[in-house]
C-alpha cells in the first residue's frame, strides 16, 4: 500500500508539474516566435543560467534535501514549536546570504560593463543578468518554503507553484516585449522583467500555507544553534551533488556560446522538449521519496528502502523508455509542431532537432539521480553524491572542451547535449553502484529485466510512430491541409498510436510495471478510520 502511495503521490506532483510543463512549452513557443534562436536569445539564455544555477544549488535541490531530514527530525523529537524556530532561522540566514550574493554580483556586473573588450562576444548576458539576479533570492526563499510543505505531505501547492513562472513569462513575452522597442535586443530585456517579477509571484503563493500550517513571520538569526549548523553541514556537499544537472547546463551554455551563437537557444528549446517528460515522474519522484526515505531511515528500515527503490526504478524506466525513443524518433517534427513558428525558421528547428536527438536517451538516466540521491540523504550521506556529482561535473567540462574542439561547427551543440548524457550516466550509474554497496541489492536482476522489455516495447514503439507520421503527413499533404494544422494531426496522432503499442508490447512482454501503473493511478477506495490517510 505505501509503495502505491508513493507512486500515487509522485504522478499526483506529476500532474502539476504536467502542467506547468504544458504552460513552459506554451511559453517557450510564444519565445521561439519572438526571438528564434538569435543571438539576443542566447545571450538571454546563459544570463538566465545564472541565477537558474544558484536555485539549483541552494534553492530546490540542497535545501529540501537539506533541510527535510532536519526539520522533520525536530518536529518529531522537540515539537512543532522549535521546528518552527528552525525554520525561521534558516530562513532568515537564507535571505541575508543570498541578498548579499545578489548585491555582489550586481556590483560585478556593473563593473565589467565598464570593459567593452570583456563583453563584445555575448553583450547582452550582463545586463540581462543583472536584472536577473534578485529571481535567485525569492525563487530559493520560495523553494525552502515548498521543502517545508512537503515534509507536512503537502505536495500539490509546491508542484503548481513553476506554472506561475511560466503564466508571467507568457504575459510578458505577449504584451511587455512589443513596447521595448523594434528590435529583439530591446525586446528580449523583456523577459528578463518576467523572470523577476515571477519569482516574486512564486514566493507570494506559498506563504498563507506557510503561515495555516503554524509558521510565524520574523527575523531570527542564530548560526550557532546547531539543528542550523547540522542543515548548513548537509547542505554544503548536497549544493553539487543534487544539482549536477544544472551545474552541467551551465557549463554547457556558457561553452555552447563560445561555439557559436545560436548554440545556447538551441540546447535551451531541445532542454524545454527533454524536460517535459522528465519532470512528469523523475523531478515528481525526487519530490515525494525524500521524505519516504527519510521515515525508513529514522526506523532503520534498510529493507524499505530497498523495496521503494526498487519500485522507484523500474517505474521510472518503464516511463522514461518510451519518452525517450519517441523523442528520438520523432524530434523534428515535434520540434517543427512546437517551436515552428514567427522567427523560429526552418535553419532553427533542424539545429535545435538534432540537439534533441543527442539528448533524448539521457531521460534514461537523467532520472536516476533524482532517485538514489534522496535515499543517501535520507541516510544523511551527503558526502557521496558530493563527490560524484564533482566528478560528473568535472567529466563533462572535459567532455565539452573535447568535443569543441574536435566537433564539426554544425555538431558543436549536439556534442554538448551528448557530453550531458555522458556524464549524468556515470553519475547515476556510479551512485546505484555506491548505494547497493551500502544497502545491499535493490533487485538489479528484476530492474534490468524490466527496463530491457520497456526498452523492447519502446522501440517497436518508435518505429511504428515514424511510420505513423510518415504516411498521416503525405495524407495530410496529398489533402491540402494547413501545414500547421497537418503537423497537429500527424504528430498527435503518432504519438497516441504509439503509445497504444508500447501498452500493447507492454502486455505481450508481461510487463508488471504497467499494472503497477494503473493500480496506483487509480483512485483508491475510501480508507477506513484506522487506515493511515495518502498524503496531499
Amino acid at each position: 500500500m505505501e509503495k502505491n502511495k508513493v507512486i500515487r503521490s509522485a504522478f499526483k506532483v506529476g500532474s502539476f508539474t504536467l502542467l506547468s510543463r504544458m504552460l513552459g512549452l506554451i511559453r517557450d513557443t510564444v519565445t521561439a516566435a519572438a526571438f528564434g534562436t538569435s543571438s539576443a536569445m542566447s545571450d538571454f539564455v546563459v544570463a538566465f543560467r545564472i541565477p537558474n544555477m544558484f536555485r539549483a544549488l541552494f534553492g530546490e535541490g540542497a535545501l529540501s534535501s537539506a533541510f527535510v531530514p532536519v526539520f522533520m527530525e525536530t518536529r518529531r523529537k522537540e515539537g512543532e514549536a522549535a521546528a518552527w524556530s528552525v525554520a525561521r532561522k534558516v530562513i532568515s540566514l537564507l535571505g541575508l546570504v543570498l541578498t548579499v550574493l545578489v548585491v555582489i554580483g550586481m556590483l560585478l556586473a556593473t563593473a565589467l560593463l565598464r570593459y567593452p573588450n570583456l563583453v563584445e562576444h555575448a553583450p547582452m548576458v550582463l545586463p540581462l543578468a543583472r536584472i536577473m539576479l534578485p529571481y535567485m533570492i525569492f525563487i530559493c526563499l520560495a523553494a525552502l518554503s515548498q521543502a517545508i510543505l512537503n515534509s507536512y505531505h503537502r505536495f500539490s501547492l509546491p508542484a503548481f507553484t513553476p506554472s506561475l513562472l511560466n503564466i508571467t513569462w507568457i504575459f510578458f513575452v505577449l504584451v511587455v516585449c512589443p513596447r521595448l522597442g523594434a528590435t529583439m535586443n530591446e525586446r528580449i530585456f523583456g523577459v528578463a522583467l518576467g523572470v523577476f517579477f515571477a519569482g516574486l509571484v512564486q514566493l507570494g503563493a506559498q506563504i498563507p500555507s506557510m503561515l495555516k500550517l503554524g509558521y510565524k513571520p520574523g527575523f531570527e538569526l542564530d548560526a550557532k544553534d546547531p539543528r542550523v549548523l547540522r542543515f548548513l553541514g548537509l547542505m554544503a556537499p548536497t549544493a553539487l551533488g543534487q544539482s549536477v544537472s544544472q551545474i552541467n547546463v551551465m557549463i554547457n551554455g556558457i561553452v555552447a556560446r563560445w561555439a557559436t551563437p545560436w548554440a545556447p537557444a538551441a540546447l535551451f528549446y531541445a532542454e524545454r522538449l527533454l524536460y517535459f517528460p522528465q519532470g512528469i515522474l523523475a523531478t515528481a519522484l525526487s519530490t515525494v521519496l525524500l521524505p519516504v526515505f527519510s521515515g525508513h531511515a529514522a526506523q532503520g528500515a534498510h529493507d524499505q528502502i530497498k523495496g521503494t527503490l526498487n519500485h522507484a526504478l523500474r517505474t521510472l524506466l518503464f516511463v522514461m523508455a518510451p519518452a525517450s525513443i519517441g523523442l528520438l524518433a520523432l524530434a523534428q517534427p515535434i520540434t517543427q509542431l512546437v517551436f515552428g513558428w514567427g522567427h523560429f525558421d526552418r535553419i532553427s528547428v533542424n539545429h535545435t532537432s538534432l540537439v534533441l536527438q543527442f539528448y533524448a536517451p539521457g531521460l534514461l538516466v537523467f532520472g536516476l539521480g533524482k532517485v538514489f540521491v534522496p535515499a543517501f540523504y535520507a541516510l544523511q550521506n551527503t558526502r557521496t553524491p558530493f563527490v560524484i556529482g564533482l566528478f560528473s561535473v568535472l567529466l563533462n567540462l572535459t567532455l565539452n572542451v573535447i568535443f569543441t574542439l574536435t566537433w564539426p561547427r554544425e555538431l558543436k551543440a549536439a556534442s554538448l547535449a551528448l557530453a550531458a548524457v555522458i556524464s549524468e550516466g556515470f553519475n547515476g550509474i556510479t551512485l546505484g553502484w555506491l548505494l547497493h554497496y551500502r544497502l545491499g541489492s535493490p533487485g538489479w536482476k528484476e530492474i534490468i529485466s524490466s527496463a530491457v522489455r520497456a526498452v523492447i516495447a519502446a522501440v517497436i514503439m518508435g518505429a511504428f510512430a515514424v511510420g505513423c507520421h510518415s504516411i498521416l503527413f503525405r495524407i495530410g499533404t496529398s489533402l491540402h491541409l494547413l501545414p500547421k494544422l497537418n503537423q497537429v494531426v500527424s504528430v498527435l496522432v503518432s504519438i497516441g498510436a504509439g503509445m497504444v503499442v508500447y501498452v500493447l508490447c507492454a502486455v505481450l512482454l508481461r510487463c508488471p510495471e504497467l499494472r503497477n501503473v494503473w493500480q496506483a493511478l487509480r483512485t483508491p477506495r475510501r480508507p477506513k478510520a484506522t487506515q493511515v490517510q495518502p498524503p496531499d
